[in-house]
C-alpha cells in the first residue's frame, strides 16, 4: 500500500528554510555560514530558527568578508564538510569572485579528480523590490561562463526546496540564485522531508503549439501571466522554466522550439552577454531549420539597475513580452 506524501503550504523563502532544516538534520556534514544568518536568521530570514536548533558550530555568523568566508568554505568543502554559504545579495558576491573562479571551479581539474568542492553559495538576486544600488543585480551570466560551477535558479517554492537539497548533495560547487521578488509573493504545496529535483533539467510549465516562451527565476510568473493573456488572442504559448542556468537543458529547448518554430526569451539581466544569448546559440545549433521567425529577447537594458522611480521601466513586463510574442507570430 502506497503512503501519501505529506505536504505543507509554503512561500519560496519558507521552502528554502525547510530545505536547509531538512539537510542539517539529514547530514551532519552540512554547515551554514554567512553574515547575520545565526542570531538574526539572515537578512530575509532564510535561516530563521536554525542556529537555535542546531547550534553555533553548524549555523555560523561570519565577519563582513565575502572573500574570507567563501574561501573558508572552499577549504571546508575539500575536507569533508558540506558548507552552504549565504551572500546577502548577489551584488555583494564580487569580492569573492576570485575565490570562486580561481579555486572553487578548478579544484576538481587541478587535482585530477582527487578533490571536489561540494559547496553551495546562496544569493538573493534581482530587482523589483525597491532595493538600493548593488542590492538588485542580475549578473548570473558572469558565473555561467566558467566551467566547474553549476548555476540554479528556482522560480517557485516546490522547486526551491528540491533544487536546494540536490545542490547540497552535489559534489561540485553550485551558485543557488534566489529571486527576491518571489520570496513571499506566492504559496504552494511543498512535500515534507527530503526530495530532490535533478539539476540540469528544465520544466514545461504550459503546453502550447504556437510560441515557445523561455524564462527562469523572478521572470517566470510574469512570463506565465503574459502567456495566459495571449490565449485571448488565440495564441497558445508553450512556457519553459529552465531552472538550471548551467548546464542548460538543451533537450527541452530543442524539443519545444522545433514544435513551435517561434521563440521568445525573457530575462531581467542586461541584454548584452545575458544567458538569453546562450539559449539563442542552442536554438541555432539544434533547431535552425525549424524556425518560422527570428527569436525575440525581452530583457533588462544595458545599464545599471536604476533607482526606485525608474525600476519598473527597466524590468521586463507583460506588455513587453506580449509585444514580442505578437512580433514572432506576425513575422
Amino acid at each position: 500500500m502506497s503512503t501519501a506524501v505529506r505536504t505543507k503550504t509554503m512561500t519560496l523563502i519558507q521552502a528554502i528554510n525547510d530545505g536547509l532544516d531538512t539537510m542539517l538534520a539529514d547530514r551532519k556534514e552540512v554547515v551554514l555560514m554567512g553574515e547575520d544568518i545565526g542570531k538574526n536568521g539572515g537578512v530575509f530570514r532564510a535561516t530563521d530558527g536554525l542556529q537555535g536548533k542546531y547550534g553555533e558550530n553548524r549555523v555560523m555568523d561570519t565577519p563582513l568578508s565575502e572573500a574570507g568566508f567563501v574561501g573558508a568554505g572552499i577549504g571546508m568543502a575539500v575536507n569533508g564538510f558540506l558548507p552552504v554559504i549565504e551572500i546577502q545579495f548577489l551584488g555583494f558576491i564580487y569580492p569573492a569572485y576570485e575565490q570562486i573562479m580561481t579555486h572553487a571551479t578548478r579544484l576538481r581539474m587541478r587535482t585530477m579528480g582527487h578533490y571536489t568542492v561540494p559547496m553551495v553559495i546562496r544569493a538573493p538576486y534581482g530587482a523589483g523590490v525597491r532595493a538600493p544600488e548593488i542590492h538588485c543585480d542580475s549578473t548570473e551570466a558572469i558565473f555561467t561562463h566558467m566551467p566547474g560551477i553549476k548555476v540554479v535558479c528556482p522560480s517557485n517554492p516546490y522547486d526551491a526546496k528540491g533544487l536546494l537539497i540536490a545542490a547540497i548533495e552535489d559534489p561540485d560547487p553550485i551558485l543557488y540564485l534566489e529571486p527576491m521578488r518571489s520570496y513571499r509573493s506566492t504559496r504552494e504545496e511543498v512535500p515534507e522531508g527530503k526530495y530532490m529535483i535533478e539539476i540540469g533539467k528544465g520544466k514545461k510549465m504550459i503546453e502550447g503549439d504556437d510560441v515557445t516562451v523561455i524564462s527562469w527565476g523572478a521572470m517566470m510568473p510574469i512570463a506565465l501571466k503574459a502567456a495566459e493573456e495571449m490565449k485571448i488572442e488565440g495564441i497558445q504559448c508553450e512556457v519553459i522554466d529552465l531552472r538550471t542556468l548551467f548546464p542548460i537543458d538543451k533537450d527541452i529547448i530543442a524539443e519545444s522550439v522545433q514544435k513551435t518554430g517561434r521563440t521568445v526569451i525573457v530575462h531581467e539581466a542586461h541584454a548584452t552577454g545575458g544567458i538569453g544569448n546562450d539559449v539563442l546559440a542552442i536554438i541555432n545549433d539544434t533547431s535552425f531549420l525549424y524556425q518560422k521567425a527570428p527569436a525575440e529577447r525581452v530583457t533588462g537594458f544595458d545599464a545599471p539597475v536604476p533607482y526606485f522611480g525608474f525600476e519598473d521601466h527597466y524590468l521586463p513586463n507583460e506588455t513587453r513580452i506580449k509585444h514580442a510574442i505578437r512580433k514572432v507570430m506576425m513575422f
